[in-house]
C-alpha cells in the first residue's frame, strides 16, 4: 500500500550528523530504493515498474543521461533512477480539490520538497489575474488563454520558451519549430545552467560540443581521470562502468573538492561482492584541489607532459592538431608555486599523477558542473582538450572527452534544435523542409531571458518541463522577475515551486510522464532520448494515465501551435499529434546524423550518432583541424577571511527535486540547511561543529545575498572551501556571476563569508 504525502512540512534545521561514509551502494541502497518506492507506488506497481527501466522494450529513466550497456541486467537502475520513477509513477495524486484548500500564496509558503511529495497533477489548473487559487479549467479554454497573451504582445521576442532536460526528442523538435514560426529564438534550457560551457569548449576545439567516447572505451581505458563529479549521487550507473575498468586494469584519479564515497569503493549490488563483500576500490589517486583549481592542475601536467622525452604524441599532432606552438609556449610558462597555490595540492601528488598519465596509452577524462559552472569554466575544458590532444588521446579507443550531462534527454533537446544561438545550416534546414522563414537573431539563454522578464523586456514565460525558479541563479531576483510576466507557463508532471511564483496569469498543464502509455489516434507511441554518448534509443511507457485528463507533451505542443499560429502555418500539426512516426520523418530530414530514423530507432537498443573526430579523427573547426589554445591560467581570488562555496546536490536529491531530507554518504540525515566546513576553516572563524550561522556571499558591485540558519558541519573538504545544497543555496549567486564565453552561472565559486548565530532558533 502506497503511503500518504506528508501534510506538513517536516523539521529541517536540526539534522543529525554522522561521520562521512566511505563506500557506496550496497545493502542499504536497495533497502532505501525499495522503501521509497513502495511508498509511493506499492508494491507491486513497484515490481511491474521497476523492471522496465532502462529495458530495450521498456521506457527510459527519467533522471540521468548516462548509457546503457547492451547486454542489460535485470534491474539497469540505479538508488537515484528509482526514486525518480518512484515519483512519477506514485499513486499520490494533486487533484481541483487540492488546489481549492491551497491558495498560492499558502502553497509559496511550503519547502519544495513537500510540494513534491503531493503527487501527481491531474488536470489543467488557471490562475486568474488578481486571483489567490488555481482553479480547474479546460484545455481548449487553456491554449485560449495562451493565444491571448501571445498575440498580444508587441513582438514575438517578448516570449521566452524554456524547456527543462526530460523532454523527448519529438517534443522537444515540435516545440523549437513552433518557437521559430512564432517568431524567436529565445530557446533558453537547462544546459545553459549545466553544461554550456563544455559545448562552447568543445566546440571551438573539435569542432562538436559533445563527449567523444562511448560505453566501450571507458572499459578498454588506461588510465580515467574524473574530474568536478560525484558518479555516487549524480550518475550511480557510472559506477559499474568505473568497476568494469577497473577490473580490466584502468587506474583511476579523482580531483574534487569533497572525498565522495562511491569514488572510494563501490558495493555493486548487482552481484556477490558487492551485496556481501568489500566492494571495489576505485579511485588511485584523490587529488583534493581547491575549488577552481582545476585549470591550473591541467596546464602544469601539460607542461610536464611536453618536458618528458617521447611523452608527446608529435604525429598526431603534427597531422590532427592547429595551434601547437602558441600552446606550447603558454603551457611552458606554467609555475609550480602558482599552482600549487590555486590547487591546494602538494608537489609529490602531481608528480604521482603525472606518472599515471605518462604510464597510459589510453585516457579518458571525464568531467561535471564541478568544472563547468566557474567564471573560467571553458578556458578550463579547453585546457584538459589540450592535455588529451597531446598524446593523441582524442579518436582512439579507450581515450577521449567525456562531458557527463545531467537529465536524460539534456543532450538530445539541444540536439534537436533547443538552442538560442541555432547554426545557420540548422535553420536553413528548417526553412526548407517546413516552408517559413526562421528568425536569425540569437535569443535569449536562461541569464538572459531572466534579465529580460526582469526588465519587463518578455511578458510570457512557458516551460516545457523543469522547475525554473528553483533552478536558477540568484532565487530572489528570478522571482520577482518572473513575477512582472503577464503570463506564466509550466507544463509538468509533478507540483513545484515554479507553479507558485507566477506571473498576473498562470496556466499548469499537467502530462504524460515517461512510464505512461501513449495512445494517440495512430495507436501506442513511443519517444526516443540521446543519452550522455550520443545513443539514440526508443522509449515506451506501460502504465495507465495518472489521469483521463493529461495530455503528452507532443500532443500539447501541436494543439498550442494550431491555436496560436491558425491557418497561417503549413506545419501538419494534426499529423503530428497522432502519429510521432511523422515527427520523426521531419526530424530525418532536418537533423544530420538521422537519417531513416524510424527504421534505425526501432532496432533493439538504437543507434549511435556519427561523431567525426571520434569516428575519423576529423575534426569539423574552423580550421578543419583539432585547436590546441592558450589561455590565461584563472582561479579564483578569495579575500581574507572569506571563502569559497560550491553549490551541490545531496544523495536524497536530482537536480531541484528532492525525494528525502538524507544525505547519506556526507553523514547528514534529517536536514538540509547545513554547510560543509574543513575543520580548521570552521575554527578560524570561530564556529564549532553544529553550531549556526548565515551565509552571506559578497560581490562585485558591493551587494551582498543572504542565506540564513545553516548548520554547520566539520567535514573534509578542500581548505579554504564550503559546500551547501542548492536550490536553497541559489539565493546567493549573483545573477551577473557567470562563466566567460558560455554564460553559465558560477555556482561552483561563490565568495561568501560566514556570520555566527548566537540562537540557533
Amino acid at each position: 500500500m502506497a503511503g500518504k504525502p506528508p501534510t506538513g512540512d517536516p523539521v529541517q534545521d536540526a539534522p543529525d550528523v554522522t561521520a562521512p561514509q566511505h563506500a557506496a551502494a550496497g545493502l542499504p541502497a536497495i533497502a532505501h530504493t525499495l522503501r521509497i518506492a513502495n511508498d509511493q507506488m506499492g508494491v507491486r506497481r513497484t515490481a511491474l515498474t521497476l523492471l522496465r527501466v532502462n529495458q530495450k522494450n521498456g521506457f527510459d529513466c527519467p533522471g540521468c543521461a548516462w548509457p546503457e550497456p547492451d547486454k542489460r541486467h535485470a534491474a539497469e537502475f540505479c538508488e537515484n533512477g528509482a526514486k525518480a520513477v518512484a515519483e512519477e509513477a506514485t499513486l499520490r495524486r494533486v487533484t481541483p480539490a487540492f488546489f481549492a484548500e491551497h491558495s498560492v500564496a499558502a502553497l509559496a509558503g511550503r519547502s519544495g520538497y513537500w510540494l513534491g511529495q503531493q503527487g501527481r497533477l491531474t488536470e489543467p489548473m488557471y490562475l486568474a489575474e488578481g486571483a489567490t487559487h488555481y482553479e480547474p479549467v479546460s484545455w481548449e479554454r487553456a491554449f485560449d488563454i495562451i493565444a491571448e497573451e501571445l498575440t498580444a504582445l508587441t513582438g514575438p521576442d517578448e516570449a521566452v520558451f524554456y524547456t527543462s532536460g526530460r523532454t523527448s526528442n519529438e517534443a522537444a523538435f515540435l516545440y523549437q519549430l513552433f518557437a521559430r514560426e512564432f517568431g524567436t529564438n529565445n530557446l533558453p534550457d537547462c544546459s545553459n545552467m549545466c553544461h554550456e560551457s563544455s559545448g562552447s569548449a568543445l566546440t571551438e576545439t573539435i569542432g562538436i560540443g559533445k563527449g567523444s567516447v562511448l560505453l566501450e572505451d571507458l572499459h578498454q581505458a588506461d588510465l580515467i581521470i574524473v574530474a568536478g563529479q560525484n558518479p555516487g549521487t549524480n550518475h550511480p550507473r557510472m559506477l559499474s562502468a568505473l568497476e568494469k575498468a577497473k577490473t580490466g586494469g584502468a587506474k583511476i584519479i579523482t580531483v574534487n573538492p569533497l572525498p565522495e564515497a562511491g569514488l572510494e569503493r563501490f558495493k555493486n549490488p548487482q552481484n556477490a561482492r558487492g551485496l556481501a563483500g568489500v566492494g571495489t576500490p576505485l579511485t588511485d589517486l584523490f587529488l583534493q584541489i581547491r575549488l577552481g583549481g582545476d585549470q591550473a592542475l591541467f596546464r602544469l601536467l601539460n607542461k610536464l607532459v611536453l618536458e618528458t622525452e617521447g611523452a608527446v604524441d608529435t604525429a598526431f599532432v603534427h597531422e590532427h592538431t592547429h595551434g601547437f606552438e602558441e600552446f606550447e609556449a603558454a603551457a611552458r610558462t606554467a609555475d609550480w608555486d602558482e599552482t600549487l597555490r590555486a590547487t591546494g595540492l602538494r608537489r609529490g601528488e602531481i608528480e604521482t599523477a603525472l606518472r599515471m598519465v605518462l604510464a597510459s596509452r589510453r585516457t579518458v577524462v571525464c568531467w561535471a558542473m564541478g568544472l563547468t559552472q566557474h567564471k573560467h569554466a571553458v578556458p578550463t575544458i579547453r585546457e584538459v582538450v589540450n592535455f588529451l590532444l597531446l598524446r593523441g588521446n582524442i579518436g582512439r579507443p579507450g581515450a577521449g572527452v567525456c562531458p557527463v550531462r545531467g537529465h536524460s534527454n539534456v543532450q538530445g533537446d539541444r540536439t534537436m534544435g533547443i538552442f538560442e544561438r541555432p547554426s545557420t545550416a540548422f535553420l536553413d534546414a528548417l526553412e526548407k523542409e517546413f516552408g517559413f522563414a526562421p528568425p536569425r537573431a540569437h535569443g535569449l539563454d536562461v541569464v538572459r531571458a531572466i534579465r529580460a522578464l526582469r526588465d519587463g523586456q518578455a511578458k510570457v514565460f512557458f516551460a516545457m518541463g523543469g522547475n525554473f525558479v528553483a533552478a536558477t541563479p540568484d532565487t530572489d531576483v528570478t522571482e520577482a522577475a518572473v513575477r512582472r510576466a503577464r503570463l506564466t507557463v509550466h507544463v509538468s508532471t509533478k507540483l513545484n515551486r515554479s507553479h507558485v511564483i507566477t506571473g498576473a496569469r498562470a496556466l499548469i498543464l499537467p502530462t504524460l510522464g515517461r512510464t505512461e502509455r501513449d495512445r494517440q489516434h495512430g495507436g501506442d507511441q513511443f519517444v526516443t532520448v540521446e543519452d550522455s554518448m550520443g545513443m539514440v534509443h526508443a522509449s515506451r511507457g506501460r502504465l495507465a494515465p495518472a489521469g483521463p485528463h493529461l495530455l503528452s507533451e507532443p500532443a500539447i505542443v501541436c494543439r498550442m501551435a494550431r491555436r496560436v499560429l491558425g491557418d497561417a502555418s503549413r506545419t501538419p500539426w494534426e499529423d503530428f499529434e497522432k502519429d510521432y512516426a511523422a515527427i520523426r520523418d521531419r526530424i530525418a530530414r532536418v537533423v544530420p546524423g538521422f537519417e531513416d530514423f524510424n527504421a534505425r530507432v526501432a532496432r533493439p537498443g538504437g543507434f549511435t550518432l556519427p561523431h567525426a573526430p571520434r569516428d575519423s579523427r576529423t575534426f569539423p573547426t574552423a580550421t578543419g583541424k583539432a585547436n590546441f589554445t592558450a589561455a590565461p591560467v584563472e582561479y579564483p581570488a578569495v579575500p581574507e577571511g572569506r571563502l569559497l562555496l560550491q553549490t551541490l546536490r545531496s544523495h536524497d536529491q536530482y537536480n531541484t527535486t528532492i525525494y528525502g531530507l538524507d544525505d547519506r554518504y556526507r553523514g547528514i540525515k534529517n536536514g538540509r540547511r547545513v554547510v560543509l566546513l574543513h575543520p580548521d576553516d570552521a575554527r578560524a572563524h570561530g564556529l564549532d561543529d553544529g553550531s549556526y550561522a548565515d551565509l552571506v556571499s559578497e560581490w562585485t558591485d558591493g551587494s551582498e545575498r543572504r542565506a540564513p540558519g545553516f548548520r554547520v558541519v566539520h567535514y573534509p573538504t578542500a581548505r579554504g572551501c564550503a559546500a551547501a545544497y542548492y536550490p536553497e543555496t541559489n539565493v546567493l549567486v549573483p545573477l551577473d556571476h557567470t562563466a566567460d564565453t558560455s554564460n553559465t552561472p558560477a555556482s561552483k565559486s561563490i565568495v561568501i563569508r560566514i556570520e555566527r548565530q548566537t540562537d540557533s532558533s
